[in-house]
């Protein structure tokens, strides 16, 4: 089974429970996917055993075949070349951090002279703290491919545990390729009006994706706000957890949610039952 958390905007909590989740219930695995910032390694401290590279495509001119046509920059949807003629001669510029990897110039060049390269753009980490497993994926500084650095990490997922996945904040494609394919998603909120406006948007996105899901909400006061939405769509609110000072300070030094208040382990047990 793989439970997604997830959330409209960042600092709602996703990582509080995502943590929650997987060290209250057994034979579980974490999977932190908010490459561009993971964090959940401060917590666990995992001692790393494997770092497997990420790579994606770019296109490698063969300039002795090409015939500076313009047709690759043409095709280009992210303007990642540009062709320069001069005469009977010219020169083909690659701008890679622009380059999503698509291939088309590489089919579609009518000289043949382009060819597959790779390129590194982030890394997965997999590692083990007490036994349990944890795997992160880590963009590199100045890359902009997240979901290919997600789709990695996700793709040590292993059937026969339940893995937990903390997604990248807001619902651009680094969320989206967090959350697809899950078989439930956990949207974390909080009761402001900034908060119900993102999970409205969180929520179309599972609803797109075609995944179930329930709201935690986290710093819960004044819930009127959520409760209304929820009720309106027919969302289950799986748990509230409250505005806690103990909480948040325990969150500053790396405890982890249930490590400090033991008793939230049967909650996320009971969540886990109702969402089976």
């Amino acid at each position: 089974m793989i439970i997604s958390v997830a959330s409209g905007k960042g600092g709602t909590g996703k990582t509080t429970v995502a943590l929650a989740f997987a060290l209250s219930i057994e034979n579980s695995q974490i999977i932190d996917c908010d490459v561009e910032e993971p964090n959940i390694h401060l917590f666990l401290k995992p001692e790393i055993k494997k770092e497997i590279p990420v790579t994606a495509v770019i296109p490698e001119v063969q300039k002795e075949k090409c015939s500076f046509c313009g047709y690759c920059s043409q095709i280009c949807a992210y303007n990642a070349l540009s062709v320069i003629k001069i005469d009977n001669s010219g020169d083909v510029l690659l701008f890679p951090h622009l380059c999503h990897g698509c291939e088309g110039c590489i089919v579609l060049c009518p000289e043949r002279a382009m060819t597959r390269g790779e390129r590194e753009i982030g890394k997965v980490k997999i590692g083990y703290s007490d036994g349990f497993e944890f795997i992160e994926g880590r963009l590199n500084i100045s890359e902009v491919l997240a979901p290919k650095v997600i789709e990695k990490a996700k793709s040590y997922v292993k059937p026969e545990k339940i893995s937990i996945i903390d997604a990248p904040p807001g619902t651009s494609c680094p969320t989206v390729a967090a959350i697809r394919g899950s078989d439930f998603c956990v949207l974390v909120t909080e009761p402001t009006p900034f908060g119900l406006h993102d999970l409205e948007l969180a929520y179309e996105v599972t609803k797109t994706l075609n995944v179930r899901a329930g709201v935690i909400i986290n710093k819960s006061d004044e819930d009127s706000l959520i409760e209304a939405f929820c009720r309106e769509r027919g969302i289950p609110i799986l748990l509230k957890i409250p505005f806690s000072r103990k909480i948040a300070k325990a969150y500053s030094m790396g405890i982890p949610l249930v490590k400090e208040i033991s008793e939230y382990k049967e909650d996320f047990r009971r969540i886990l039952e109702k969402i089976k």
